[in-house]
């Protein structure tokens, strides 16, 4: 049986990297949440005048991995207390979202957020939204940290992020 989370957590290049990792994890695929254009593209969300929110949507096994433990990976992989931001990248697309794909997982998002909140220094800005149309993003957009290690912004931004999640969250790995 298989379940959806899906996350917006900054740059979707960096989260699919993240959530492709994990053991359970059956897909992941980025797109775009929340706004009130139909089929945006890239350039239209970058506008910031779609509403949409640069997302990842997670297919993965419950009985192998939690959503609850999917959260915790999606709070400790991205800073959920910037609104509209993660580091040099800012704008509406780039918000902490969780689209809430029924009411448990509502629950759970706002539990593990009174949970975790004492481990940040600034309050968490995640907005906890209900289920929305997703859109997939552009094939150029699908694996884009694998497919382009070299680039200046994987270099700098992405391939340090995934060295932290791989160190901390071991445990939850693909084993190879």
């Amino acid at each position: 049986m298989k379940e959806t989370a899906i996350l917006g957590g900054g740059c979707f290049w960096c989260t699919e990297g993240v959530f492709k990792a994990l053991q359970g994890v059956h897909s992941v695929v980025p797109g775009y949440c929340g706004g009130h254009v139909e089929h945006p593209t890239y350039e239209q969300v970058c506008g910031k005048q779609t509403g949409h929110i640069e997302v990842v949507k997670v297919e993965f096994d419950p009985s192998v991995i939690s959503y609850r433990d999917l959260l915790e990976v999606f709070f400790l992989t991205h800073d959920p207390t910037t609104p509209d931001r993660q580091g040099a990248d800012q704008g509406p697309q780039y918000a902490s979202a969780i689209f809430c794909q029924n009411d448990e997982q509502r629950r759970q998002a706002f539990e593990v957020i009174e949970e975790i909140k004492s481990q940040f220094d600034a309050p968490i800005v995640t907005h906890v939204l209900d289920s929305s149309t997703f859109w997939e993003a552009e094939a150029y957009h699908h694996d884009y940290f694998a497919r382009n290690p070299e680039q200046a912004y994987c270099q700098m931004v992405i391939a340090p992020k995934l060295k932290t999640f791989y160190q901390r969250f071991q445990d939850l790995l693909v084993k190879s």
